[in-house]
């Protein structure tokens, strides 16, 4: 197929190298009855792979340059090409539903994508991507550490990490600056009004720096009585800030501010 070049601005880095794909194979567990989401296809290697691997594709792609070539590579294979903004598209009204997403993400969107697909694709019970390594580590970071925040919180939540994989950047083209990993993660079930909970988390690292009732009480979702009360209600200080909080802590305190 003739490779268009990537554009930066989209966040295209090409998977080029064909070895990784078993790698990608193993973590995301692929099964002849999977019905697998794809963000950013690009020229279609891992697509071409996944169809081979499931029962169904879902590739969505954003780059109407490429259509031509994908078709081309992808003609009389069980993948349906969507082409738009995967943030805009209503991926919820995908037919059939995807059971698991697995990309090699933009690294503009990976992880708003991510964090909307937790409770936006309630079907997917598998995720499989290649993102950025600092990203990757931000996923799953741990409370107090500099990676830790708003997003660890909220992929924690909602799943459990099942396998990690560092990529070298010869694997891509154009070569990308930043390093990048495979990260894969199961979900579990999510907390009761998860909604609640987001916007908790969210209103939390909106600013960092500030105690947690401050930054609740900016937000509107708590003033500072409410908030101080909460905190002591589930045994933290209540100068405590966001990041000290491990993420079950966010849904006792979600819960006892409902409360207040």
């Amino acid at each position: 197929m003739s490779r268009s070049a990537a554009r930066r601005e989209l966040g295209q880095h090409f998977l080029v190298d064909e070895n990784l794909l078993g790698v990608i194979g193993r973590l995301a567990d692929l099964a002849a009855d999977d019905v697998v989401l794809e963000i950013g296809p690009g020229f279609g290697v891992l697509t071409r792979y996944l169809a081979d691997h499931t029962g169904h594709v879902h590739a969505v792609e954003l780059d109407r340059s490429l259509e031509p070539g994908l078709r081309e590579a992808l003609a009389g294979r069980n993948v349906e090409l969507h082409f738009g903004d995967a943030l805009r598209l209503d991926l919820g009204r995908l037919d059939p539903v995807p059971t698991k997403l697995v990309s090699n993400l933009p690294y503009n969107i990976a992880t708003p994508l991510v964090v909307e697909s937790l409770d936006g694709l309630p079907s997917v019970q598998l995720w499989c991507v290649m993102v950025q390594r600092e990203v990757a580590d931000r996923f799953f970071a741990q409370p107090s550490t500099k990676a830790y925040g708003g997003v660890s919180v909220l992929v924690q939540l909602a799943a459990e990490r099942t396998g990690f994989h560092r990529v070298s950047r010869e694997v891509f083209r154009p070569r990308p600056n930043v390093e990048s990993a495979l990260v894969a993660f199961r979900r579990r079930e999510l907390p009761a009004d998860y909604a609640r909970v987001k916007r908790l988390v969210t209103a939390a690292f909106a600013h960092r720096r500030k105690r947690l009732t401050n930054s609740l009480e900016l937000a509107n979702l708590a003033d500072a009585t409410a908030a101080t009360a909460a905190l002591e209600a589930i045994g933290r200080d209540p100068q405590a800030r966001a990041e000290e909080l491990a993420p079950p802590e966010f849904v006792l305190l979600a819960q006892a501010l409902a409360t207040e």
